[in-house]
Order: C-alpha cells, then sequence, then structure tokens
C-alpha cells in the first residue's frame, strides 16, 4: 500500500455546511408583541372615537376653579364630560372652556342647555355648593329641551334657581319696583315656603318691572284667577281702631325679603294657566282690596294756603276714602290777578257704590254726568285737618247746601271740581300764628336776668343765715348750756320727790298697812252703830228701862 493510499484512508474527505432552507411563512414569535399592541392600540382609538361625544366650547367671565384635564362636567352629580383645555379669548373679555362630552351625553347639545360652574356660594337660597370644599369646582348642566343643537354655549355666572326637569309652573309677577327681592327669595302661601323667585328684568317702558317666580308641584294647583301676591318682606304693622297688628312670613323674609299670595275668602276660582300674569301689591291690605274699578282725575282750586297738604294725602266722602291727591301746583290767573292752587286729585267712584249697595245703578248716565248732578246737589270739596299734631291736611268731598251755584264742565279733561273754603281751618292756622306771635314777644332774656338777680339776692341771704348761725352757736351756745343743766338739776329733784311718793303709797309700805288697819277699826265701828241704832228703832223705850234681858235677870 502506497503512501497515498495511506493517506487518503487515514484522512476522510471534507464535507460543505449544510444549508438549511429557512421557511419565510413561519413567523417569528418575537413579531407577536408589537402586532399585539398594535391591534390593541387601533382598537383602542376605535374604540374611544367610537365612544367619544361631541365637543363644545362653554365660555365664562373667569376660569376660577376650573382645571383642564381634571374639572368634570356633570348633570346629577353623573360626570357627562372632561374640561380639555382652557384659554383667553381674544379680547380678553372672558375664558373659553373646550370641554369633550360622553357618547351618552349627546343632547346636552340643545340650544337652550344652560351651563354655569358650581363653587361655594352663599345668597339668598341659602349655601351651596360646600362639597366643592374638597372636590374642587365642576361645571353643572341643565339640559335643554330645543331640537336645534350648538357647539357654543355662554355660560352662567350664577347657578339657576329652576331647572327644566323641576316639577311646577312659573307665572309673572308685574310690580312698581323689586324692593328688597332678589334672585331667589322664597314664595310663601300660608306662611309655607312653595316656590320662589327665578328671574326679574325691567319692562320695556321703564314704568315697572317684571318677575318670574316658580310654584313647586303641587303647590301650583292653588293658584287660580282671582289669587292676589303681595310683598311679604319686612314686618308689617298696622294700627287702627282694634289696636296694634304685626304681620311678618318669616324670619327669612324680613332679612331678604319676599313674596306671599292667597285668594280673598278662599275664593280662588279656575286653576290658572302657567305664565298667567298677577300684579304685585305693596302689602297685604292693598292685595286684598276689591278692584277700584276706573278712575277719574278731577282739578281743584283753592284760594287758601296748602300747607299740611302732600301728594298721596286722602280723597274721602265722609269717612269712605275714595282716592288720593296726585299733585299740587300754583297758578296765576291774569283776569282776577291772583294765584291759585291747583291740586289734581284721583278717585275711584267705585269704592263709593261698593259702600253703598243699595244705591241704583243708573245706567242711562255717564260717570261725568252723574258728578254734574251731584255738583248741582252741593258737592263740594274742601281741605280739612287731618291731624292737628302734624299738621297733615285731606280733600274731603261733602254737600254744602247753602254753597254758591257751581256748573261742572264736563267735556273738560280733568273735570274741574268746585270748592269750598274752610274758614275753619283758616282760622286755627290764624290763631296758632297770633299765639306765636305772643310767645315771641314774651322777653325771656330779661325774665332771665331777673331771675339771675333774684338767685344772686337769694345766695347772698343764705350766706348771711349760715354766719348768723354760726355766730349764735359761739355766743349763746354756754348760757344755753348752763341753763340746760339747772333745767336738768331740777329735773333730778322732781324725779326724787316721785320716787319717795311712789315708796310712800306702795302696797308694802308701813304708811300702807296702818291706814288698811284704821280703815278696818272704822268699818267695825260703823257696823255697831249701825246694829245699836236698829235696837233703838225697835225698842225705843230702852233708853228709859234698860234691855227686856236685864230685868229678868
Amino acid at each position: 500500500m502506497s503512501d497515498e493510499d495511506k493517506t487518503t484512508q487515514a484522512e476522510p474527505p471534507l464535507l460543505g455546511p449544510v444549508i438549511a432552507r429557512r421557511r419565510d411563512w413561519v413567523p417569528s414569535l418575537i413579531w407577536l408583541i408589537p402586532i399585539v399592541a398594535a391591534i390593541v392600540g387601533v382598537s383602542l382609538i376605535a374604540r374611544i372615537l367610537i365612544d367619544r361625544g361631541p365637543e363644545i366650547q362653554l365660555s365664562f367671565k373667569t376660569a376660577e376653579g376650573l382645571e383642564a384635564g381634571k374639572t368634570a362636567v356633570k348633570y346629577k352629580d353623573v360626570q357627562i364630560g372632561t374640561v380639555q383645555s382652557i384659554r383667553l379669548a381674544d379680547d380678553r373679555s372672558e375664558v373659553h372652556v373646550q370641554v369633550q362630552l360622553k357618547k351618552e351625553a349627546k343632547s346636552f347639545t340643545a340650544q337652550d342647555t344652560r351651563y354655569w360652574v358650581v363653587r361655594p356660594r352663599l345668597d339668598t337660597s341659602g349655601i351651596s355648593g360646600l362639597n366643592t370644599l374638597l372636590s374642587g369646582a365642576y361645571i353643572g348642566a341643565d339640559a335643554g329641551s330645543s331640537d336645534e343643537t350648538a357647539d357654543e354655549f355662554q355660560g352662567l355666572e350664577v347657578p339657576p334657581i329652576v331647572t327644566r326637569d323641576a316639577s311646577g309652573r312659573q307665572f309673572l309677577l308685574h310690580a312698581r319696583d323689586v324692593g328688597s327681592l332678589d334672585i331667589g327669595s322664597p314664595v310663601y302661601f300660608r306662611r309655607v315656603k312653595v316656590g320662589q323667585l327665578a328671574a326679574y328684568e325691567l319692562d320695556g317702558d321703564g314704568r315697572g318691572v317684571t318677575l318670574r317666580v316658580f310654584i313647586n308641584a303641587p303647590y301650583d294647583k292653588f293658584i287660580g284667577a282671582n289669587t292676589r301676591f303681595w310683598h311679604a318682606s319686612g314686618v308689617d304693622v298696622e294700627l287702627n281702631a282694634g289696636g296694634l297688628r304685626l304681620r311678618t312670613q318669616s324670619l327669612v323674609s324680613i332679612l331678604l325679603g319676599g313674596i306671599a299670595f292667597q285668594s280673598p275668602d278662599d275664593e280662588m276660582g279656575p286653576v290658572a294657566p302657567e305664565n298667567t300674569a298677577f300684579a304685585l301689591a305693596d302689602d297685604e291690605t292693598t292685595a286684598m282690596k276689591e278692584p277700584d274699578g276706573p278712575a277719574q282725575n278731577l282739578l281743584l282750586y283753592f284760594n287758601q294756603s296748602l300747607r299740611g297738604l302732600s301728594p298721596g294725602a286722602a280723597v274721602d266722602f265722609r269717612g269712605v276714602v275714595l282716592g288720593e291727591v296726585k299733585s299740587i301746583g300754583v297758578e296765576f290767573d291774569r283776569n282776577e290777578r291772583e294765584f291759585k292752587m291747583p291740586v289734581l286729585v284721583q278717585v275711584y267712584p267705585d269704592r263709593l257704590r261698593r259702600q253703598a249697595h243699595n244705591m241704583p245703578a243708573d245706567l242711562k248716565f255717564t260717570a261725568a254726568e252723574r258728578l254734574q248732578f251731584l255738583v248741582g246737589k252741593g258737592l263740594r270739596a274742601q281741605l280739612r285737618t287731618g291731624n292737628l299734631l302734624t299738621g297733615q291736611v285731606y280733600v274731603a268731598l261733602d254737600f254744602f247746601p247753602k254753597a254758591k251755584p257751581a256748573k261742572v264742565d264736563i267735556a273738560q279733561n280733568p273735570i274741574e271740581l268746585p270748592t269750598e273754603p274752610n274758614n275753619g281751618l283758616d282760622e286755627i292756622q290764624s290763631q296758632v300764628a297770633e299765639i306765636a306771635a305772643k310767645i315771641n314777644k314774651v322777653p325771656f332774656e330779661q325774665i332771665s336776668a331777673d331771675l339771675r338777680r333774684a338767685l344772686g339776692t337769694l345766695n347772698t341771704t343764705l350766706v348771711s343765715a349760715e354766719q348768723l348761725t354760726k355766730s349764735l352757736n359761739n355766743d349763746v351756745a354756754p348760757e344755753m348750756t348752763a341753763a340746760m343743766k339747772d333745767v336738768r338739776k331740777t329735773l333730778d329733784s322732781a324725779q326724787k320727790t316721785l320716787d319717795s311718793a311712789g315708796r310712800a303709797v306702795a302696797e308694802d309700805a308701813p304708811l300702807q298697812q296702818d291706814l288698811r288697819q284704821t280703815l278696818q277699826e272704822l268699818t267695825r265701828a260703823a257696823g255697831s252703830l249701825r246694829v245699836l241704832t236698829d235696837y233703838l228703832e225697835r225698842h225705843p223705850e230702852s233708853l228709859l228701862r234698860g234691855k227686856p234681858e236685864d230685868k229678868q235677870k
């Protein structure tokens, strides 16, 4: 065997690397992780996009308490969205809050939906939002009912008093002014709170205000066509012949104001529909009065002083108030060359008709024609004193049969009613003026000077008397002391004499005992003499013959 063969047998031939073919269709396990993550991410994004609700923009005056990404939007304490961003408006007048609503809150894009910031507040309706002290402020929502939608809303600066889901009805009240009322002021029925003041605004002509009150169910059924509303603010004090009456609804109404309503004689009439308008009276007495009916203006000319008469003064007919004074003026009559004092009054003839139930209703004549007939019978206006202490004056309508005839021009507006001078009132004013003049003539300064001089003289007299008293004490006192000593000695001697006399007449004194014995002897002697006298009366002969017993012996 050759060396080459040996080498070939000893070393086997070298083989090349075995290349295994890779299977391209089998994925590696490491790629499963990003694939699964991508699938999850896509599903989450899709889920978010599917569940994502509408996005709206809210505008507020300030962003106090709001934080992007944290502040929630809630409806009945259920979160319906989240604040995404807050930015300042271009004109810096307000802030724009971007809110992302949930899908189920799509209905909160209605055009009449309201939004406001809930934070701690103190107002007339009480304290609200205390829970936000710990959890922070959030945006409250009140779902609207409009079919139109919007993506921009103007937020409310204060929470609405009445939300749309509240059960009840709203009514309108017309008043001269709002008084002490405010949003949230309570509404009372028989001193029970049944609603609140929801809103108020000035009338278009600026002559009054319109208030919107919300009455909770089921109390809204107590408002009828005859219901009367009045201010229940403060304390209603009435002083009349029956005494002092004090009325109020509650402590809250005294401090914050309120409204009350009731029907006269509990006759409310048919139930009033929502948004019915009522008049808001100043007090309960005014609200419960019967309707005054149409008013009539009268013009009165007085030729005397109007001191004490002011707008609002009563116009009455024999105690029945028919109206009030509206204005007072002064005019110069060029023909008569004198000043006249015009007084415009407003009267309600139906007030007199209500008092006189049996007064016939003459429908053939107008109110002006009836007034003309009454003037022909002597109807005149006169000023009279209503209060002597304050000097208040009122206008009295009465009949004066002896008054001069007068005519009324019923075509004139306002109708001029003739007047009758009140001489008594002028005399009282003249007397008061005279008394005041006499008082002014009293020389109070001279009287005061004389009084001061008299007081000075009296003071000098008192000083002299004091000096005299001191002199008497120094000069006369020693002599008086000696005399008092002599008197005291005399009294002591008299006392001793009385003591001796008392001892002499005492029961155990010797003089008393001797005196008693002597009296006893005298008594026995008197008895013996009485016996002897009796015997001699019976036997007078014994003086000559002696006793018979002596003879027998």
